[in-house]
């Protein structure tokens, strides 16, 4: 039996600043609404604001009742908050969550938004079943602060007393919810999400729920340091130009067209070009200052600050199935998988100084403060006292998959063996004895131009490719025809990689054409498959692991084109995709499901993982034996899954007191 659950909420603190987890943390935050519907039950409202129904109380046997699957919109909300309410402990929380599904999991799992409102739109759901319009401004009036005013009577919160009407709505919205909830499950049960991606799902909210150690020392540090250096700045800005705001864009702009420099905007692209050339000393020393200032990077800082809970711990920063593309994790709050990288030396020296507020001398050694604070970002995030991090990643896990999928053997020979791939890459692209590609000799340069190739070049990429993955400047002086060589040259040492896009887009093509199951390699099989009561069918991909992405409502334009919708920043939209494109989702997709398999044989092993990036994992632990355990962690990584017997993995990693890049 299905007990489909939705709350409302209230607590002082902004839920998209600090997320879920530190959000029902404050000793303020209340359960307003909860409303809750049995299978294709009656639902029913429980408001605890209201003294004469008993309370949350009287529906605990119900939601502890092992026999009942609980499922909520971003369960992990749901879950979290009523364990919360009922002070569990972090392990009755956990052995709870067995008992929990998430419906948005399952719309993300099929393609769908994750946001109930878009997903109900996508699904043209009926407007007696869609999410009501007024949610979001009631959400704002009942569930936020609201700012004292003579009209309000100086109150910070608004209650059910002082909007009756609103609040009926409120209660209307709250069981309303349960119904789109409901309703979107109903339509997506012939989808089924495989049980083990529910098992990866609630290890995903046991790791989310744990949260990362902060530095709470060096974080107000670091924000003092940043805010001060900035000031600094401002005010040698403010000198020279004489400006009352030298931020400001307008008179900025103004003052350095009346020295020599007549910019059309001040982004930071258009800032470093103006620096590439001949300008004044005073106009010079201004755009230094403003590229400066561009490069803070407090809000970050801002973000562990206000995201951490009271126990020094920050929850909540990966979105399981984030990327509905591919079911990798996104990054939330912090973005972990965003995060700048550290190229400084002496880190430990570093953060000290940070933590002591010495600006004098952080300015003295190394130059523009803004850009250290962002390369230290990483070290806020710490192991437990008396634990370290123990860190590993893939080596080069995008181009071994490639390889593995399109049987390019002689990629795979490399990694089986010496690993250098972008050495040998570069000998056989160049004709230049491989031996010769090292440090010291003049053939050295290819290794670059072989490992750019490497990185763009896997997923049908041309010269655009190359130049945006061209991050060191080593082709920038390269005319486009010679790139085009260049891309040339790979796609002829590399026939079966060329062959697999070819074949992807063709077994694709095929399957929305003529309705039938077209395998392109050993378990990946495009097939369309469909239900009476939704507006569209899918295009689905299986996969090597045994789960499938989906493609929502495609179709074969006429020029050839294969066309699908997904959620975008602009919303649900129309996509294009290719042969290149479904092969990067392919890669990508199967990349997960390897890093998973890692995470489980951690877990098996008794290895905590607090958070990973895309292909590295970041565990704490206690240990007397810290290298010991790191080679039993790579181990572990190395080892392929049963489903992908033949793939040559590796994994590097360090062991540390902090998180940074190695």
């Amino acid at each position: 039996m299905i007990l489909t659950i939705d709350l409302e909420t209230y607590s002082p603190q902004d839920i998209g600043k600090v997320g879920a987890y530190r959000y029902a943390q404050d000793p303020d935050f209340e359960i307003l609404l909860c409303s809750a519907a049995v299978d294709d039950g009656r639902v029913q409202l429980t408001d605890t604001t209201d003294n004469g129904i008993i309370g949350l109380a009287a529906l605990k046997p119900l939601l502890f009742a092992p026999c009942y699957t609980k499922r909520a919109w971003n369960a992990a909300f749901e879950w979290w908050c009523l364990s919360e309410y009922f002070h569990l402990t972090q392990q009755q929380r956990e052995d709870w969550l067995d008992q929990w599904q998430d419906s948005m999991v399952h719309a993300m799992y099929c393609g769908l938004p994750a946001s109930l409102k878009m997903a109900g739109q996508a699904l043209q759901l009926p407007e007696d079943k869609a999410k009501m319009r007024e949610g979001a401004a009631l959400i704002r009036y009942f569930c936020c602060p609201c700012k004292p005013t003579k009209t309000n009577g100086g109150r910070t919160r608004n209650l059910p007393e002082h909007d009756p009407e609103k609040w009926e709505i409120f209660r209307q919205y709250n069981i309303r919810d349960v119904e789109t909830e409901r309703h979107i499950d109903s339509l997506l049960e012939p989808f089924t999400v495989p049980d083990f991606i529910w098992q990866q799902w609630r290890d995903d909210v046991r790791m989310n729920s744990r949260g990362i150690a902060t530095d709470a020392e060096l974080t107000s540090g670091a924000l003092w340091c940043g805010s001060t250096y900035s000031a600094e700045l401002f005010t040698q800005a403010q000198q020279i130009t004489g400006l009352a705001n030298p931020n400001a864009p307008g008179q900025l702009r103004a003052w350095l067209a009346d020295n020599g420099a007549d910019l059309p905007d001040l982004r930071k692209e258009t800032v470093a070009e103006a620096l590439k050339q001949p300008q004044t000393a005073k106009a010079r020393q201004v755009l230094e200052l403003r590229q400066e200032l561009g490069k803070s990077s407090l809000k970050k800082y801002d973000a562990i600050q206000a995201a951490t809970g009271p126990d020094g711990r920050i929850r909540g920063t990966l979105q399981f199935y984030g990327a509905t593309r591919t079911g990798r994790w996104a990054g939330r709050l912090l973005q972990v998988q965003n995060l700048p990288r550290t190229y400084v030396k002496h880190q430990d020296e570093i953060r000290e100084l940070i933590k002591a507020r010495q600006l004098p001398a952080l300015e003295m050694i190394y130059g523009n403060v803004n850009d250290l604070l962002s390369q230290m970002i990483r070290t806020a995030l710490i192991p437990a006292p008396g634990s370290v991090f123990i860190d590993a990643d893939f080596s080069a896990i995008e181009a071994r998959l490639i390889a593995w999928e399109a049987g390019e053997e002689w990629v795979l020979d490399v990694f089986r063996t010496t690993g250098k791939i972008y050495e040998t890459t570069a000998s056989k692209m160049f004709g230049i004895p491989v031996e010769t590609i090292v440090k010291g000799n003049p053939n050295y340069s290819y290794r670059q131009r072989g490992k750019v190739a490497t990185l763009a070049l896997g997923y049908q990429g041309g010269v655009g490719a190359m130049r945006r993955m061209d991050v060191s400047g080593a082709l920038k002086d390269l005319p486009d025809a010679e790139i085009q060589d260049m891309v040339n040259r790979w796609r002829q040492q590399n026939p079966n990689i060329v062959k697999l896009w070819r074949r992807m887009e063709l077994a694709a093509t095929k399957t929305i054409a003529d309705k039938k199951p077209h395998s392109v390699i050993l378990g990946v099989t495009f097939r369309m498959e469909a239900s009476t009561s939704l507006p569209f069918p899918f295009l689905t991909m299986s996969l090597p692991s045994g789960r499938k992405l989906y493609y929502a409502d495609p179709r074969v334009s006429d020029d050839g084109h294969i066309h699908y919708r997904e959620q975008t920043n602009a919303g649900w939209q129309d996509s294009e995709t290719y042969g290149g494109k479904l092969t990067e989702n392919l890669t990508q997709a199967i990349g997960r499901d390897c890093l998973e398999f890692a995470l489980d044989n951690l877990k098996q092993a008794g290895y905590r993982v607090v958070f990973h990036i895309h292909d590295e994992v970041v565990i704490e632990r206690h240990t007397d034996t810290p290298e010991a355990n790191l080679q039993e962690v790579r181990r572990i990584m190395s080892q392929p899954a049963p489903w992908a017997m033949g793939l040559p993995l590796n994994a590097e990693g360090w062991v540390g007191q902090f998180f940074t890049k190695d």
